[in-house]
């Protein structure tokens, strides 16, 4: 056991305890036994836009009753998966099916917020699972297995749309609130995680420990033992794999397409015939960019596909010819003034306007009904589409300003001596981390404000789509340094963990929270619980979460999360800015020096 393992078991036992001496405590109001007394259509509460304590009627991500009962039956299935998966690998650590493990992360990541609302897909996923889990079954017998495992393990369908024992309300009534809140806390960071492990998988890169650490993490969410002493260590457990996770796929990523160098990307359309690549998969990028070489098609990225630009593998096709468009939540704009072909390679989908179905095609484990979705890498429909649409007439003005990315962590530590004798000089005094999943509300505006407030010599390093709220803007620099460095996309969270290490090294103090290192993070899905929890696993504290904080944490847990973590929901980002600066400041001079 290293160093860093060690102290996080500390961690991990200090927590437990702390927790589990206060976990009498309940919901204040909405329980979910109240709520289930109301008998709503449906529940689900595992985003930040859920409607109050959930969304009972429609899902505010347009997800019908059938299908939120059909994903709560494919990650219960999952969780049965997941049983005998990990019981075969305590048996026999060599015991382990790739059909299962990969099933795994694709099944989980299908049921993220703004992925799939497709029924069909749905139902032919309940039936993979079925066979999945006999699958996974046998593996556990022939480790020496004897007895079924219970609960999810023998989880019988009464229908694909019903969901008598596989949902939020119905698996609630088996625990204490605060223990049942750990539970979704662990399961929508293990959809997090696995999402992320599905996007190395298919460029190649896989891990078995991955996979067993994220089969353990799933299978305790059907524990019926479980409590909060026994189980927070579970949730750091699925901060630590989550971590790997985000390493393998910066990983991927490399060696698949270089290291990403600084790139200013135009926003501007360019006058022909063109395809519009949106989503995360870069892998998808590619592979349009090569099927289109030579055919007078120009390839835009939209979203969180914008740190796409900076990898050398893809500067290299001249018909990569800018970023169109924002985050997410503004494609139905931004896809109904788009002229061409639209290719969505993963979340975030929402319901597609009449005035782009028919030229929007999903991806992998993407999906809508009625959409057209593309099994395979052959791009030739979505070619001969865009062909035929009208293309872009002359060049048009932007909607924005050229936007900057390709600061990934070998970037910046590349310029390590440069970041470092500015800390040294004074000029250099505070990092803030801003950005994370964007959104619709309109207090996101938060992240923007926060980052528009940051003192002159501080240096905004932002990930995710939480950066399009403030990416065009003018930040200027600090000795040559950038105060605006764009790590990437989420999952390069990872990234600005490097260099904070990087510089906690560098400078000799004991933690990252030694240095001004501020976290402003904006969270709307699964994979930003992930990201939270491996934060959490690395003991990096006074993060500040929002616009809201998740439903599906009690008071309890939230108030643990403050006094241990001095995790705090988001005020005033012009506030916040200068408190967080006047905390930290002064730290790195004393570093420094």
């Amino acid at each position: 056991m290293n160093t860093m393992q060690a102290a996080q078991r500390v961690v991990m036992r200090t927590a437990a305890k702390a927790l589990a001496a206060v976990g009498q405590q309940r919901w204040s109001t909405g329980t979910l036994a109240e709520i289930k007394e109301t008998s709503p259509p449906m529940f689900c509460m595992q985003c930040e836009q859920t409607n109050g304590n959930g969304c009972e009627k429609v899902g505010m991500c347009g997800k019908i009753p059938a299908v939120a009962a059909m994903q709560d039956n494919l990650v219960h299935l999952v969780r049965g998966i997941s049983k005998y998966a990990h019981a075969a690998r305590v048996l026999d650590p060599a015991a382990s099916d790739p059909a299962v493990d990969r099933f795994m992360l694709e099944a989980m990541f299908s049921t993220l917020t703004n992925v799939n609302n497709d029924p069909d897909r749905f139902n032919a996923y309940l039936r993979e699972a079925e066979a999945m889990r006999a699958q996974a079954r046998e593996l556990y017998i022939k480790a020496g297995g004897k007895d079924d495992l219970g609960g999810a393990a023998t989880y019988e369908l009464a229908g694909d749309d019903e969901n008598e024992e596989a949902g939020v309300l119905e698996r609630a009534e088996h625990y204490d609130p605060d223990t049942f809140a750990l539970l979704e806390l662990i399961t929508y960071g293990a959809k997090g995680a696995a999402a992320y492990a599905h996007h190395a998988m298919v460029q190649g890169k896989e891990s078995d420990s991955i996979y067993a650490g994220l089969h353990e993490c799933i299978a305790c969410t059907d524990d019926p033992n479980a409590s909060v002493a026994t189980h927070l260590g579970m949730a750091l457990r699925l901060g630590a794999v989550n971590l790997e996770v985000m390493a393998l796929l910066e990983n991927a990523h490399i060696s698949s397409f270089g290291v990403p160098t600084p790139k200013t990307v135009n926003t501007s359309p360019v006058e022909g015939h063109c395809i519009l690549v949106s989503g995360h998969d870069i892998r998808d990028l590619k592979n349009v960019l090569e099927q289109t070489e030579g055919k007078g098609i120009n390839v835009y990225t939209h979203g969180e596909l914008l740190p796409a630009h900076g990898y050398p593998e893809l500067q290299k096709y001249s018909h990569l010819v800018g970023h169109y468009g924002g985050a997410w939540q503004k494609q139905r704009m931004d896809f109904t003034r788009f002229p061409g072909a639209i290719v969505m390679t993963t979340n975030c989908l929402i319901e597609p306007k009449s005035t782009y179905r028919n030229r929007l095609w999903t991806r992998q484990t993407t999906g809508w009904p009625g959409l057209k979705h593309m099994v395979n890498d052959d791009y030739s429909e979505v070619i001969a589409k865009a062909l035929e649409l009208q293309p872009f007439q002359g060049s048009e003005q932007g909607r924005t300003g050229p936007m900057t990315t390709g600061f990934g962590a070998d970037a910046i530590l590349a310029n390590a001596d440069k970041v470092v004798g500015a800390i040294k000089s004074g000029a250099l005094k505070h990092f803030y981390v801003i950005g994370g999943c964007d959104g619709r509300e309109t207090n996101r505006s938060y992240f923007s404000d926060m980052a528009k407030s940051v003192p002159s010599d501080s240096v905004i390093l932002t990930l995710g789509c939480g950066k399009f709220r403030f990416n065009t803007e003018e930040f200027g620099d600090i000795g040559g340094i950038p105060r605006l460095l764009d790590v990437g996309q989420c999952n390069d969270a990872y990234g600005a963990v490097r260099v904070a290490l990087a510089l906690k090294d560098a400078l000799g103090v004991a933690s990252v929270n030694d240095l001004p290192i501020s976290f402003g993070i904006s969270w709307f899905e699964q994979k930003a619980v992930a990201v939270l929890l491996t934060l959490l696993y690395l003991d990096v504290k006074n993060i500040h979460l929002g616009p809201r904080l998740p439903a599906f944490l009690t008071p309890t847990l939230v108030d643990f999360l403050v006094k241990n973590y001095g995790l705090s929901p988001v005020g005033d980002g012009v506030v916040d800015a200068a408190k967080l600066y006047a905390m930290k400041s002064n730290n790195l001079v004393a570093a420094a020096a």
